[in-house]
Parts: structure tokens; C-alpha cells; sequence
């Protein structure tokens, strides 16, 4: 008759959680909570506590408690294996306790209990497990009977805890995609500041005219086509187009159409169903498809094949494609943005490019100058590489020297900003000091068949200019005070006085 007692109120019990699990009025911990109060109630289960299993630290943590304070609640605290929390945990099995005052393992590290040798209590422990793996514990305190049937306290509780491990999962499926989210949302944010268009460097007017024309095709839907040598930036600018645009929000997906294997192409571009060809074990999406509701960005354009112009050809009049071997018609809603450093208009009269493919492409072009038209934003763009490079590789370089701007400048940068920067990139790794200097250049910058000047340099002539430029950086340092800048080179005063006069250097101009 008791079994059958005990039986009935155990199954109102569960049936109580159960409504208060599908109950979305509640939150995780509120229910747990609430299943702990019930407890205590009907059972006379009390103290109850979840307690949960961090991996990455080895920690145990009490994360709901159910009268216990929360100063005791913060004492709570294991390692896996320490105690009877950790070694219930650690090994996935309950444990019951019948009187805690007799178990040597009972830490008591809440002290909610007060003196526990002087207290009948029994502790019962039990493993919160989702198929093989342990998340967490349920522990409940209960006065100490020599008639008790612990068994059946061990059966209701797994069965709760059973419950409870669901809904932890559900947790913390929802936490990660909230995370997820939160942090896309976050890339997509440091993206949009990173293109924007006035963190773009350059003052020169064929730049200012690059910044204009991304401002006035940015909020439209029209075709673009970047055009420029190698290097000079045409994927800064297909970037910044699309950050700036109401498509920002949506995905950025970059083709390089000389990179992919010819009989590769048409799959990278539309994608393919399940058997189309020998591999092909399950459907892949194309790029076109990716980039659904956001733009995508086709760059070196002309060296993609004749038998795939026509195709993409068709998908910039008709809006739609096929995946390969498909035969669903796939609608599509993306921006397309291309680039090239080939002169099309050859490639058309030689039949290397289709003419119709290119009037398509052609809606809005936009001309990236090489850095030999835009010489006035090679210190600009100089300054930008040195303080990234100095704080990437922490280094205390605050400027380039003069004679080192001079080769900057007048050499002619056949690969534009790429160049510029890798040179920039190497300088900041070979120098020791504060101070760019002529010789931490590449010897490519140094070579006199490689700048614009026709004149021949002596060695005479490079001696004073290196020698010009060490009395310049000497007195920059010093603020323009001779004898410290003499004391800085290691010479005296007179024979500094003398070179300067030798040079027409104004020390006064470098006082500040």
C-alpha cells in the first residue's frame, strides 16, 4: 500500500515538471528551481542544487540552488574528482550518502548545513547525463531514516535529471547560435567600418574621382566593372561598393576566374545536383547561389573561358541559371561587381572576349589609377603600411627618412600599392631602429635603372646624400640642438657645423 502511495505521488510529481517544462513562461533556471521547491514539498528532498561541469576550466559550479543562500552557493565550487560532486560527476554514477557526518569525502564546502557531526542528514548525488557524456549533477539533502529506500530517491531524481539534461541542451544550442549570431553581426559590423569609404587612403584627384564614383553606384543595383593594373586596390573597391550598400547585410563572394581549373569553373559558378558527374555524391551550391541578396565579385573577368561567357551572359540578362546537371530554374538576386587588368577591348577584336558580355559588364566602370598617376599618395599610403606593419610586428618605428621617401617616390612601381606594401612590410622586419632608412628598402627601389631619373649617381654623390640624411635624422632627434646631435653621431661640433653649412641644413628648423 506505501509502494503504491509512493508511486502515485512520484507520477504527479513528474507530470507537474512535465507541464512546467512545456510551459514557455518559465526559464531554464526559474523551472529547475520551481522542480526543486516541489521537492521539498512533496518529498521532503531538500537543499536541492544543480551543479554543472565546465570542461574547459575543470570546474563545478553551482548554477540553481534551492535554500541555500547565495553567499553558499559561491562557496560551491569543485574540481573534477574532488569531493563526492566531483566524483559523481568524473565517473557518471550516483551516491548516496546515508549520514554525512560519518563520510570523511563530504567536504561541506556550502557550510549550509551548520555542524554536520552533529546532524542526522543524508546526501544523495546524482549524474546529469546526455548519452555518454556528463553535464552536470542533482544533489538533495534529506533527514536520515533507517528505513528509507534510497533506491527509489535515486530513480526519481535520474528521471529528472534526464529532463533536465534535455533542456540544458536546448540551452546551450540556443546560447551558440545566439553567439553565432552576435558575432556575425559583429564581422559584418567590422567589415562595414573597415570598407568604408573614408577609411579608403588617398587625396590625389584620380582617387577622389574612385570615391565619387563609389558613391554614386554604391546604393544601386547596376552592373560594375573595375578596371586597373595588378594591384592597384580593385578589390578594396568592389569591397567598399558592397559595404556601403543596402546589400551590406548579406554575403560578399569572390570568384577569381584565372585561379579555377576551366572544367571547374561551371560548378564553382552555379553549382551541381547529386550525380551529375562521377563524384559528385551530393548537391552543392554554386557561387551565385551563396551569394543570394548580396553581391558577388568576378575578378580577372577576361580570362574566363568562351563556353562559360555565354552563361554568364545569360544570367546578367535573363536573372536566372541551371545548377549542373539540374534542370530546376534557379532565380537569382545578386549584384554582380567584375574586375580585370586586361584591356577588353583587344580581347573583343582578337575573339578571346564576347562583345555583348562586355556591354553587359560595362553599365558603370570605374578606372583604379596605377600608383605612377598618383604619386602625391605614395607618402600616404607609405605612413598607413609602416604603422600597421610597426604594431604588428611591435616594433618601435615612428618614420621613414628622407633620402628613403626620395627613392619611394621616384621609383616607378610596376606592381602599384601591392609593391608598395610588401616593400613597406619588409623594411619594418629588417629595421632596428626608429627610422626607415634608404638602405632597409629593397634593392630594387636602389638600383639606378629602376627610377625615372635618367641622370647617373655617383658613388661620391650617394656618400653625401647618406651622410646628409644622418645629420637631418640627428638633429630631428635632438630638437635642433647641435651638440647633442654632434654627441649622437659621434663627431664634433665644428665638424658638424661644417657639414651642415657643406649641406644648407638650418638647424633652427628643427626646433620645436
Amino acid at each position: 500500500m506505501i509502494n503504491a502511495i509512493r508511486e502515485v505521488k512520484e507520477l504527479s510529481i513528474l507530470q507537474e515538471i512535465s507541464v512546467m517544462l512545456s510551459s514557455s513562461a518559465l526559464n531554464l533556471n526559474e523551472f529547475i528551481y520551481k522542480t526543486f521547491e516541489i521537492l521539498d514539498q512533496k518529498m521532503g528532498l531538500t537543499r536541492g542544487t544543480l551543479r554543472l561541469f565546465h570542461p574547459t576550466t575543470n570546474d563545478i559550479t553551482i548554477e540553481v540552488a534551492y535554500g541555500m543562500a547565495e553567499e553558499a552557493k559561491r562557496r560551491g565550487r569543485y574540481k573534477l574528482g574532488e569531493g563526492i560532486t566531483g566524483k559523481v560527476i568524473e565517473e557518471g554514477q550516483p551516491v548516496i550518502i546515508p549520514q554525512i557526518g560519518e563520510e570523511p569525502h563530504f567536504l561541506n564546502k556550502t557550510r549550509s548545513r551548520g555542524d554536520i557531526s552533529r546532524k542526522n542528514i543524508s546526501f544523495i548525488c546524482v549524474p546529469i547525463k546526455l548519452g555518454l557524456e556528463t553535464l552536470g549533477a542533482i544533489t538533495v539533502d534529506r533527514p536520515f531514516s533507517e528505513d528509507d529506500d534510497f533506491s527509489r530517491d535515486v530513480r526519481l531524481l535520474s528521471i529528472i535529471a534526464s529532463m533536465f539534461a534535455q533542456s540544458l541542451k536546448l540551452k546551450n544550442i540556443l546560447e551558440d547560435e545566439k553567439n553565432l549570431l552576435t558575432e556575425n553581426i559583429k564581422l559584418k559590423d567590422e567589415l562595414k567600418e573597415k570598407y568604408n569609404i573614408h577609411n579608403m587612403i588617398g587625396n590625389s584627384s584620380s582617387m577622389h574621382l574612385v570615391y565619387e564614383n563609389i558613391i554614386q553606384v554604391a546604393y544601386s543595383n547596376v552592373t560594375v566593372l573595375i578596371r586597373g593594373e595588378s594591384g592597384t586596390g580593385k578589390e578594396l573597391v568592389a569591397h567598399a561598393i558592397h559595404y556601403n550598400s543596402p546589400r551590406a547585410k548579406k554575403p560578399f563572394v569572390k570568384i577569381n576566374c584565372g585561379a579555377i581549373p576551366e572544367n571547374l569553373l561551371e560548378t564553382e559558378f552555379f553549382g551541381h545536383e547529386k550525380g551529375a558527374f562521377t563524384g559528385a555524391t551530393e548537391r552543392k551550391k554554386g557561387k551565385f547561389e551563396v551569394a543570394d541578396g548580396g553581391t558577388i565579385f568576378l575578378d580577372e573577368i577576361g580570362e574566363l573561358p568562351p563556353s562559360l561567357q555565354v552563361k554568364l551572359l545569360r544570367v546578367l540578362q535573363e536573372k536566372e541559371f541551371e545548377r549542373v546537371g539540374g534542370t530546376d530554374t534557379m532565380k537569382m538576386n545578386v549584384r554582380i561587381i567584375a574586375a580585370t587588368n586586361q584591356n577588353l577591348e583587344e580581347a573583343i577584336q582578337t575573339n578571346q572576349f564576347r562583345e555583348d558580355l562586355y556591354y553587359r559588364l560595362n553599365v558603370f566602370p570605374i578606372y583604379m589609377p596605377s600608383l605612377r598617376e598618383r604619386k602625391t599618395d605614395i607618402l600616404l599610403l607609405a605612413d598607413h603600411f609602416l604603422i600597421k606593419y610597426a604594431r604588428e610586428n611591435n616594433k618601435p618605428i615612428t618614420r621613414i627618412s628622407t633620402l628613403a621617401i626620395d627613392l619611394l617616390n621616384s621609383y616607378h612601381w610596376p606592381g602599384n600599392v601591392r609593391e608598395l606594401q610588401n616593400c613597406l612590410e619588409r623594411a619594418v622586419l629588417v629595421c632596428n631602429g626608429d627610422t626607415i632608412q634608404a638602405t632597409h628598402l629593397p634593392p630594387t627601389l636602389q638600383r639606378v635603372d629602376t627610377v625615372d631619373s635618367r641622370e647617373k649617381v655617383s658613388l661620391a654623390h650617394q656618400v653625401e646624400n647618406f651622410e646628409k640624411e644622418l645629420i637631418i635624422d640627428a638633429l630631428k632627434k635632438t630638437r635642433g640642438i647641435k651638440s647633442k646631435a654632434a654627441q649622437y653621431l659621434s663627431t664634433t661640433e665644428r665638424i658638424l657645423g661644417y657639414k651642415m653649412q657643406q649641406y644648407a641644413i638650418e638647424y633652427k628648423q628643427f626646433r620645436r
